[in-house]
């Protein structure tokens, strides 16, 4: 039968070994949530990034129409003009 020692050096070693059990599972927990999280905020940046790109071309078109707008106004005012 094991003495007093023995035995508060095994649950010692009981306690450190689940400890260090579940510390891995954390471990394993938070670096999945970081990694989760940083994923998320990739693909919501390439979302911004799309749309200011979508804006970009909208406001380049819409320039674009508003100057053959105006050229045509003027070809119609002045028809020698162009």
């Amino acid at each position: 039968m094991p003495g007093p020692l023995e035995t508060r050096k095994d649950q010692v070693q009981e306690a450190v070994e689940s400890g260090a059990t579940h510390v891995g599972r954390i471990a394993t927990i938070v670096t999945g949530a970081v990694r989760d999280v940083a994923r998320e905020v990739g693909s919501w940046a390439t979302d911004v990034f799309e749309m200011r790109d979508a804006s970009n071309r909208a406001r380049r078109e819409h320039e674009a129409q508003s100057e053959e707008q105006a050229a045509r106004a003027a070809a119609r005012r002045d028809p020698e003009a162009e």
